[in-house]
């Protein structure tokens, strides 16, 4: 966990969103109304009384979800009421640092989950190990969404979302192959697609943020791990692709591309796999003409996978912090919400016990994802990384897979420059 002291980020610290704004994260308009700075708090320690809870969603599943969470905290404790709050996500964080200053704010606030350490830094959140530490499912939530600070938890996660590897079935069948377990099959496949005029795997490369969110999986699958950084393992992860570039498997424009692009191009019917997120089902199932299917990234025994989404944590003034827990625990902890969220959006339960609940393993798409969170799964982003140069690690790393990616830099190189970048960020 993270090992960053509070004293190294002043409390009134201006929180700037991170530099990544993954697509998966939710829109920035519509949903439920209010003011932020009118919301009530909740009232003393009681066992009931208005929950606020502060959210940034406005696509119509996502705040069915939060109808469907007030629904189910109300049903529990008769006598109290959810207040749903929107807030656009490009001002979250600055309206939650505004209001904390200002002696108000949330019961609770789901926010950007890569940006938990920046929040609690700041102020913004207040630790939650007392009533984690009874919760009775506690064994249930892997250490990769418990998100601390200071040896303090001050978020988890409730849902995630995460990579995969998407594969074309048609053209597996036309080549007379199985999807890939391992790098060896995947690289195999590639060059067999080809062969035939496909191309092997689409992926995003842009120099930011989200370059290295898909540039950690195959990084970490050669050693890279930024708690114990080494420049050769990164220079090697960054060679792995640059081969696949080189071979024609991964087409060199990807360093213009988000992670929509990718999928598209997949979706249109000449790629055989694409490494993207399980918030594209409703893309695939609406776009792909063929028969498709997922598996987990094939990055072997060192390989990790970030587990993106919302973070939900207690507003550092709520004055009742036992009924902001209350709300966390019996919608994004429980069981029912977390398959809620899957039903609804298609985020991943975070719980391990529902990674073989046959809501998953009944659904060939979502049950590669729900196992490769016990699998592969790791904190997004990494817990030793300072909050404040969380954005500056990002961006660097990003640099150097699309430099590489779009051959403007070998990848002894790019690593030697990133590395001196990285490296006195990394605590």
């Amino acid at each position: 966990m993270a090992k960053t002291s509070l004293a190294q980020v002043a409390r009134g610290l201006a929180i700037a969103s991170a530099a990544l704004a993954l697509t998966m994260v939710a829109g920035c308009s519509g949903g439920a109304a209010g003011s932020p700075s009118a919301a009530p708090a909740s009232s003393g320690a009681a066992t009931s009384g208005t929950v606020t809870v502060w959210h940034y969603f406005s696509a119509p599943n996502q705040v069915q979800l939060m109808d469907k969470y007030a629904q189910l905290f109300e049903a529990s404790h008769p006598g109290s009421k959810v207040q749903n709050v929107y807030v656009p996500y490009d001002q979250m964080n600055s309206k939650l640092v505004a209001a904390t200053g200002a002696g108000s704010g949330p019961d609770v606030a789901v926010f950007n989950g890569a940006e938990y350490g920046t929040l609690a830094a700041g102020g913004v959140l207040q630790p939650m190990d007392t009533m984690l530490s009874g919760f009775a499912d506690k064994a249930q939530l892997p250490e990769s969404v418990v998100h601390k600070l200071d040896g303090k938890t001050y978020a988890l996660q409730g849902y995630v979302n995460l990579l995969g590897l998407w594969y074309n079935q048609d053209i597996l069948t036309e080549l007379g192959l199985q999807p890939p377990t391992n790098l060896t099959e995947l690289e195999a496949a590639m060059a067999a697609a080809k062969a035939k005029g496909y191309t092997g795997m689409t992926l995003c490369g842009l120099p930011q943020g989200q370059g290295e969110w898909q540039a950690y999986p195959w990084l970490s699958a050669m050693g890279f791990d930024y708690a114990a950084a080494d420049q050769a393992k990164l220079a090697d992860g960054l060679a792995l692709v640059r081969g696949w570039v080189d071979k024609g498997y991964v087409p060199q424009e990807s360093v213009t591309w988000d992670q929509t692009v990718p999928f598209q191009k997949f979706a249109a019917g000449k790629v055989l796999f694409a490494e993207n997120g399980n918030w594209q089902m409703g893309t695939a199932k609406s776009d792909a003409k063929f028969k498709y299917g997922v598996v987990q990234l094939p990055v072997g025994a060192t390989g990790k996978v970030y587990l993106g989404g919302e973070g939900q944590g207690i507003g550092a003034n709520s004055k009742n912090a036992q009924l902001a827990w209350d709300y966390i625990a019996s919608t994004y902890l429980s069981k029912e919400g977390q398959l809620a969220a899957a039903s609804l959006v298609g985020s991943i339960p975070s719980r391990t016990d529902l990674a073989s609940d046959p809501a998953i393993t009944g659904d060939p798409l979502l049950k590669p994802f729900a196992d490769t969170v016990a699998a592969h799964g790791t904190n997004y982003p990494a817990s030793n990384i300072n909050p404040k140069s969380v954005p500056d690690v990002q961006l660097t790393i990003g640099q150097a897979w699309s430099a590489v990616i779009g051959k403007q830099s070998d990848p002894a190189a790019a690593a030697q420059q990133a590395f001196g970048r990285v490296k006195p960020l990394l605590g």
